[in-house]
């Protein structure tokens, strides 16, 4: 038993508990029910309450969302649409967001994966001073995708 204060009110029967809490006009809170005996404190259990979702609020506040944003090319993407898709990447990186690369092969573009490849290389390359990629292009039927994550700014 733990009182108000949070001195320790030692071992007693559930029923001196609640007559202990009820003469102070506050609530009996089971606080570990796995502990052998159940440690019990007596306090305002709407104010903890409150408190409690006062501080979980605080904490989701603070907490940064990452997103993954997807981008999809292909092996014979135009200059002035790959630069526009590039930006476009740049700019969720800044943001902080991940960016997923995907590009897709269509008929007998399969046959010049190569093509593909090089085209994920040069979107790495004009962005790895906003992002880093933590794994090689991976090939998945006929979609080749890589994840480009935020660089940690200093």
């Amino acid at each position: 038993m733990i009182g108000t204060d949070g001195a320790m009110l030692g071992i007693m029967s559930s029923d001196q508990a609640l007559q202990m809490a009820y003469d102070k006009s506050l609530d009996l809170v089971m606080m570990s029910p796995d502990a052998n005996p159940p440690v019990c404190k007596i306090m305002d259990y709407g104010k903890y309450r409150f408190e409690k979702d006062k501080r979980e609020k605080e904490a989701k506040k603070k907490q940064q969302v990452i997103e993954t944003k997807e981008i999809q090319l292909s092996c014979r993407i135009d200059t002035h649409d790959y630069e526009t898709k590039m930006k476009r990447g740049r700019k969720f990186l800044e943001q902080g967001n991940k960016v997923k690369v995907v590009l897709v092969f269509h008929g007998r573009e399969m046959s010049h994966q190569q093509l593909g490849k090089d085209m994920i290389d040069r979107f790495i390359a004009d962005v790895e001073d906003l992002g880093t990629t933590d794994k090689k292009p991976v090939l998945n039927g006929k979609l080749l995708s890589v994840v480009v994550s935020p660089v940690k700014k200093k």
